[in-house]
């Protein structure tokens, strides 16, 4: 499908870094958008759109006003400029300590990888069970992208069992039970994304899938010769 990427204004002090582009196919009719196959899920589920558009986007950690981990979650393309570039824009990393500096570094992603990983993450919240049944436009906008629609079709990306939709809604101190998961935690892009438990999410940690299955089977040998 080909983009329409006209340049939508927008009042972010950000925004001359990298300017948001209609992501509506080419020719279309009425407004420009920027997340056009969220329409939908912003009118029936508002906090999952809201979760797919903030981690698809933005880094993950603390709040942006949390003085003490600094803008621990700030865009993802921003942090791929240099530390005097930001400064321009009133962020100052050498202020913060090596560590939030590297998890911030860490988590730096281009527009376009973003925009993937959105269309990614609506294309696998639509397939669990329980979720609602995308418009028709929607449906065929996403399935252009990444193929045919399956009810039940989504699994945890780290232990494979099925994800429901109802897990985002079972939030306890703000945490939903699925989370955003990447193969590769360093690596943002569709190609590397998926949903996960949260408790799936957290045993994996920094590790990639491959190491952290490693892991797994090597404890569960030390098991067997005890």
């Amino acid at each position: 499908m080909e983009l329409c990427l006209q340049r939508i204004r927008s009042t972010s002090r950000f925004d001359n870094a990298q300017h948001r582009l209609c992501q509506m196919p080419k020719g279309h009719d009425g407004k420009h958008d920027e997340f056009p196959y969220l329409r939908h899920l912003l009118k029936t589920n508002p906090t999952v759109a809201a979760k797919i558009k903030r981690d698809s986007t933005m880094t993950t950690g603390a709040a942006w006003k949390s003085e003490d981990a600094g803008p621990n979650r700030i865009l993802r393309w921003m942090m791929l400029l240099s530390d005097e570039e930001l400064l321009e824009y009133g962020v100052n990393m050498v202020a913060l300590s090596a560590q939030v500096v590297a998890k911030l570094r860490e988590k730096a992603a281009n527009y376009e990888s973003c925009m993937r990983v959105a269309r990614k993450l609506t294309w696998l919240a639509y397939q669990m069970p329980g979720a609602p049944v995308p418009l028709e436009p929607i449906r065929i906008y996403l399935e252009d992208f990444y193929g045919s629609m399956n009810v039940h079709s989504t699994y945890c990306l780290v232990c494979r069992l099925p994800l429901h939709f109802d897990l985002f809604a079972n939030a306890r101190r703000g945490k939903a039970d699925v989370e955003t998961a990447h193969s590769n935690p360093r690596i943002h892009d569709d190609s590397n994304v998926g949903f996960a438990h949260r408790e799936c999410n957290i045993a994996q940690g920094a590790k990639t899938l491959p190491e952290f299955y490693a892991w797994i089977e090597a404890i569960l040998d030390r098991v067997k010769a005890d």
